[in-house]
């Protein structure tokens, strides 16, 4: 019998399905999409999670940096944050889930362009797309067919607004070797450096609107980029905070953005997946899978607190405005925060 079943062919359920491999354990991953998934990523992959990947096998390209600048999208007030162990990397989405793709079929782990529909379980097995195996793993994504199958999404807090993320990608030369995240009133754009001659800029707003339209909250921005070779060429996702009510739900255990999230803000997303593949691999593989939710509260635990207090300012408008001028006139207690996420 397979032992994991993994649905979604992303970086979580790749991840997941390579570190079930080196445990010796057989998964199969389930992904209707051919290879490689793109989606609305900020692309900027933290030194914790490069170290991770790298431990796993999987060679991460792209283009180093060397840490995060805020800066006021108006005034241009910025403050830096250096990482102390290692460069993070910027990294095409496409890059990064094909180098995965690649790792994992080098171990043998089958792909089956299937779909997971009805997910049937008892005490000792769990039936979907066609397929039985010991535990299903839920990889599929920020709004997850499987989660809302079982009747496992939490609703929206009334009145909180929703946040929603854009990226375009420019073909132009990176004037840092920093991620730049510039603040302005009701949203954050993110440039990563991505390649000698390219940029990505992933804007975050609780306002919908077209991409051209949120870039102009940034004129300093705006003014160094050159016009898109693609007047198109937008990814989005949102709304981005989902809630869970587990993570663990009889044979079916939830991992990446469907075991829930709050937002991108922090950028520590791929950090926690791939960590929590391996704790989720561990606690099956040892007999012990209801440890998993457990395991995964700790590993979360400081990316939640941040970026939900981060939130919690940003949607305050005095407090908002401050952000930037703090971080500048308090280098030290940035630069720590910028270390304690890039762990």
């Amino acid at each position: 019998m397979i032992d994991l079943l993994v649905a979604g062919g992303g970086p979580a359920g790749l991840a997941t399905a390579i570190h079930a491999a080196l445990a010796g354990l057989e998964a199969v991953v389930l992904e209707p999409r051919p290879t490689p998934v793109d989606k609305a990523c900020g692309e900027g992959l933290m030194p914790g999670a490069v170290r991770r990947f790298e431990e796993l096998g999987v060679v991460v390209t792209g283009r180093p940096f060397h840490g995060i600048g805020y800066v006021d999208g108006v005034t241009g007030l910025r403050a830096e944050g250096l990482f102390r162990a290692g460069p993070g990397r910027g990294c095409r989405r496409t890059d990064l889930q094909a180098a995965l793709a690649d790792r994992a079929a080098a171990l043998g782990v089958r792909v089956l362009a299937r779909r997971v529909g009805e997910v049937r379980q008892d005490g000792r097995r769990v039936c979907a797309a066609g397929l039985t195996a010991r535990y299903l793993v839920a990889a599929d994504g920020l709004h997850s067919p499987v989660r809302r199958g079982l009747g496992l999404g939490v609703p929206a807090a009334p009145g909180r607004p929703a946040r929603y993320g854009l990226r375009r990608h420019y073909a132009v030369a990176p004037w840092s070797d920093l991620v730049e995240v510039y603040w302005a009133p009701g949203a954050e754009a993110y440039v990563t450096p991505l390649a000698a001659d390219r940029i990505g800029v992933a804007v975050l707003t609780s306002e919908q609107a077209p991409f051209d339209v949120q870039l102009a909250r940034f004129p300093l921005l705006a003014a160094r980029l050159p016009p898109p070779p693609d007047r198109g060429g937008v990814r989005g996702a949102g709304p981005l905070r989902q809630r869970a009510r587990t993570r663990v739900a009889g044979r079916v255990l939830f991992v990446g953005d469907a075991a829930g999230y709050v937002d991108a803000l922090t950028g520590e997303g791929l950090t926690l997946a791939v960590s929590a593949a391996g704790e989720l691999v561990r606690c099956v593989r040892a007999g012990r899978p209801q440890e998993y939710e457990r395991a995964w509260r700790k590993l979360s635990r400081t990316y939640r607190t941040l970026t939900s207090s981060l939130l919690w300012a940003r949607r305050r408008t005095p407090l908002a405005g401050r952000i930037v001028p703090l971080a500048a006139r308090l280098p030290g207690v940035f630069t720590g925060a910028v270390n304690l996420l890039a762990r």
